[in-house]
């Protein structure tokens, strides 16, 4: 009998090929900027947000021992919030050394009633690979049955990868771990630190500086192509980002990144609608802004940006009543700015809002909670994962 352990994990497709590394600096041409100087009205319409967003808190979704807690998604299915996001319960520090990938899900009508999952942990191991870090933890709906909880681990040989995770919505059970996959071209790797430069290099892509761990953004936003289905979203590696889609959520297609040379680094927000990406990235610590674009899948052009004041934390684009809005942090992570996005010309796009929200209140992320209305899932201080309900309509 063999002793062989079966393995979710493959080989890189090799390449003699050097990979094409992107230079970084500020960005030379601009086609606009949206400072944080804004009207008496946005800051007003602010104050009413933070207000809302208080008054209309849901629930926290960390366990009472968590010592961190960090970085949000959520979705709504059948009247249950299912959440995701990472913990370390051994100390109170952002360290992918001590952090767990968790899912927690309440049915609405009692939303106290958490069910809670972990689902990987560092010292776990998978097929015959231990883990050493845990970070960034997400989910997203498959089918009608079917969450995907999606996640970076780093393995003790040093490589990050992207795992995934099935979970059947009506028995409320687990599947089996699995790798996500990178594919450029006709190269397809796992989805993992270094299969995304070998895939690279092997099909001539060009590829910023990648350092620390990789990720996959949480919102979906999806188009037709030849009679199929297409989800986009956006990855990032350090000072790499670009735009990936996918049929399955499993296996992720390298789509564009911007063309200009620029100062970009960590998440970048996405969004398809009709043949066009539009995309939000922060970009280094001493930049004062992140910068809007658009790619055309077309044309595969990038329009020249507008860079918009930002503290460079995550962002995210929601579609409400057919118009689309960016949420940003334009001064700190006390702060968040909501920018209606001009989808026919970027540089005419609007700031609504310009809210303190009197607290921490990092990486928003916006998503449908009941009816036509939203909610905001967010991290206080990196110890609450916070969910509340808010009205847009109310400042527009």
């Amino acid at each position: 009998m063999s002793n062989t352990i079966k393995t979710i994990f493959s080989e890189d497709m090799s390449t003699d090929k050097e990979l094409i590394v992107s230079e970084g600096r500020p960005i030379d041409e601009i086609a606009r900027t949206i400072t944080a100087e804004v009207s008496e009205e946005a800051v007003r319409k602010g104050d009413n947000f933070a207000k809302e967003i208080a008054n209309c808190f849901v629930a926290d979704f960390e366990k009472a021992e968590d010592r961190m807690a960090h970085v949000s998604t959520f979705i709504v299915i059948d009247d249950y919030v299912y959440m995701t996001y990472y913990a370390n319960t051994k100390e109170p520090t952002e360290d992918p050394k001590n952090q767990t990938a968790r899912l927690v899900y309440a049915p609405i009508n009692d939303i106290q009633n958490k069910t809670f999952i972990d689902l990987q942990t560092t010292s776990d191991t998978v097929s015959d690979k231990t883990i050493d870090m845990v970070y960034d933890t997400i989910l997203m709906q498959k089918d009608s049955k079917t969450i995907y909880i999606m996640w970076t681990a780093r393995i003790t040989e040093g490589n990050y990868y992207r795992f995934y995770c099935p979970f059947d919505i009506t028995t409320k059970t687990l599947g089996e771990i699995g790798v996500n996959r990178f594919k450029v071209g006709n190269t397809v790797n796992d989805f993992s630190f270094s299969g995304i430069r070998n895939a690279l290099a092997r099909e001539g892509k060009p590829c910023k500086k990648m350092y620390s761990d990789l990720g996959i953004m949480q919102k979906l936003s999806s188009r037709e192509e030849n009679g199929e289905t297409y989800y986009y979203s956006g990855t990032y590696s350090g000072d790499f980002n670009a735009v990936i889609k996918s049929k399955d959520l499993i296996t992720w297609e390298y789509v564009s990144q911007p063309d200009f040379i620029n100062d970009s680094k960590w998440e970048n927000a996405t969004y398809v609608l009709n043949d066009k990406v539009y995309y939000f990235v922060r970009q280094q610590d001493d930049n004062q802004s992140g910068f809007l674009t658009v790619y055309d899948l077309q044309k595969e052009c990038w329009e020249k940006p507008v860079e918009i004041w930002d503290c460079q934390s995550r962002s995210d684009f929601i579609i409400y009543k057919g118009d689309m809005y960016l949420f940003h942090a334009p001064i700190d992570r006390e702060h968040i700015g909501i920018v209606k996005i001009n989808t026919e010309d970027i540089t005419k796009s609007t700031v609504i809002l310009q809210a303190n929200m009197q607290s921490s209140c990092f990486y928003p992320f916006i998503q449908y909670y009941e009816g036509e209305e939203l909610a905001m899932s967010y991290t206080v201080a990196r110890k609450h994962i916070r969910l509340a309900k808010f009205k847009l309509s109310n400042y527009l």
